[in-house]
């Protein structure tokens, strides 16, 4: 799903209604019609809704909503605040439309407004400000927002929440924006909604589909995608009923270090649950015992025989198709042998690489080595890691812009971890995950990731490719685990056991 900017949302709305052809007031009314099926699903009587609108087309679709759920037996009252000098005419054709019901409307023109009578069991329907919002609200419509956000009840923000920008926050104080439960948007989701500091805001976001045309969709440049179940699952390669342990190749993982095996197991275990073929673990032999009892079906190499050299590499792949792909990094620790080891290792290999955590870190310490890297190798950081490697951000749309330059720059695959993985690819197109949550917060889940990563490498999958469906896959299994274990008892290993459901689901017709 592409991920477009405002003013291409703008633009879709207007090549619709020209193209389809479909009157304005129709399409909100198709719009207010999407998302009043969800308010009902979701909420419904006995609620109260209380809908405070701008008397712009967000404020419109405030009152077709409030039409709507007044038509299904739902008690609604309204209060608008003229935020422009004019109505825009789907409002006013929409206010118009409202004189036919008893509905209660209340202009808001001075502060003395802003005392609504409150209820118990409201929900909050805030249409004051759309996407198109370029500067801060100020006076009475700064005032009403505040209000609003002193209510105790749900709130329900209608395409944005009122005094968010819908691209860009980096020049908005915050200082008055709606705190939504809920925002309900249209067609495609805003890129805002995707960064960590714009949660308390947008709070949990629906993309309502409300008809756009796919002609437009379809040929609008942006470098931005939303990556969905179906998306996620055309990645998937068929295994023919011949195939062999050979057929999936072969991946060698550095991890682990004294202390640290446990990075080691978790790593490996989900490097098997990805379906490679074989699986090689490069450790110190202190781990010997722990990898043997904890992951049978992997062959391992010892780094050295000294029990605390965290994951010195002292054996290397003897030719360029002894492994098919190598992720390094998980618990190896940064001691200057196994950083002396990782360059090594750098020069000598030039296949795909998945490097994570320690090994990132090491980089981080040795920026020139970033020459090294072969292109199409992955790095999956978290904000912390990439902003060592790389510079210290102050929001997270400064930080996807490094991110794609850093990526293009250096011709490889940023996987940069959170609530929505982000993948900037060399190309410069970035991959927002949608699956995953809070209980994948845990220690050890970056590593069941990078086991992942890598053995989609070692069976031949494109970087990309294997980039975006690990992710996907990753948050999937998190997904189904939250389901029996809830967010706040999962750990890492669960992710791993609920990877065999997670390829069953996509794997669904």
């Amino acid at each position: 799903m592409k991920i477009l900017t405002v003013a291409q949302i703008r633009e879709a709305d207007a090549f619709t209604i020209s193209h389809e052809p479909i009157a304005s007031i129709d399409l909100m009314e198709r719009a207010a019609k999407a998302c009043s099926n969800w308010i009902l699903k979701n909420y419904g009587n006995p609620f109260r809704f209380v809908i405070v609108c701008g008397n712009g087309n967000n404020g419109g679709d405030g009152l077709a909503i409030a039409r709507q759920l007044h038509k299904e037996r739902c008690e609604v009252e309204i209060f608008y605040l003229k935020v422009s000098k004019n109505n825009s005419d789907d409002f006013t054709e929409n206010l118009d439309r409202l004189s036919e019901t008893n509905i209660s409307i209340h202009q808001i023109i001075n502060p003395n407004d802003l005392n609504f009578d409150l209820h118990e069991n409201i929900i909050v329907i805030d249409a004051i400000f759309g996407s198109g919002l370029s500067r801060e609200p100020d006076s009475i419509s700064a005032q009403l927002i505040d209000r609003i956000n002193l209510i105790p009840a749900p709130r329900i923000s209608i395409d944005i929440p009122s005094g968010l920008f819908g691209d860009d926050n980096s020049e908005n104080s915050y200082a008055h924006v709606i705190h939504a439960t809920h925002t309900l948007t249209f067609q495609q989701p805003k890129l805002s909604f995707l960064f960590a500091e714009n949660y308390s805001y947008v709070g949990n976001f629906h993309v309502m589909g409300i008809g756009l045309s796919h002609d437009y969709i379809a040929v609008a440049p942006s470098p931005f995608h939303y990556v969905t179940h179906a998306f996620a699952k055309h990645f998937i390669k068929a295994r023919t009923k011949f195939s062999h342990k050979g057929t999936f190749g072969h991946a060698l993982l550095v991890a682990g270090s004294y202390g640290k095996m446990g990075a080691a197991v978790l790593t490996s275990r989900a490097c098997l649950r990805s379906g490679v073929g074989l699986l090689t673990v490069n450790i110190p032999e202190c781990g010997n015992e722990i990898m043997q009892s904890s992951v049978p079906e992997a062959m391992l190499q010892f780094a050295d025989g000294k029990k605390n050299i965290s994951g010195r590499i002292s054996k290397g792949p003897q030719s360029e198709t002894e492994y098919s792909a190598i992720g390094i990094g998980p618990g190896i620790g940064t001691e200057f042998e196994t950083a002396q080891s990782l360059k090594l290792l750098l020069n000598e290999y030039a296949g795909p690489y998945v490097l994570d955590a320690d090994a990132i870190n090491i980089l981080s310490e040795n920026k020139t080595w970033l020459a090294f890297l072969p292109k199409g190798t992955i790095i999956t950081p978290h904000p912390g890691e990439f902003d060592r490697l790389t510079e210290k951000h102050k929001t997270s749309f400064d930080r996807l812009k490094t991110q794609r330059e850093f990526a293009i720059k250096h011709g490889i695959y940023v996987v940069l971890k959170g609530a929505h993985t982000s993948i900037a690819c060399p190309d410069g197109t970035v991959f927002f995950n949608s699956s995953g949550n809070s209980g994948m917060a845990t220690g050890g889940s970056g590593d069941v990731l990078t086991g992942i990563v890598t053995g989609l490498r070692a069976q031949g999958y494109n970087p990309q490719a294997a980039c975006v469906l690990s992710v996907y896959l990753h948050g999937l299994a998190g997904d189904i685990a939250s389901s029996v274990q809830t967010e706040h008892g999962m750990k890492a290993g669960d992710i791993v056991d609920n990877l065999g459901g997670a390829w069953n689901m996509l794997e669904e017709k």
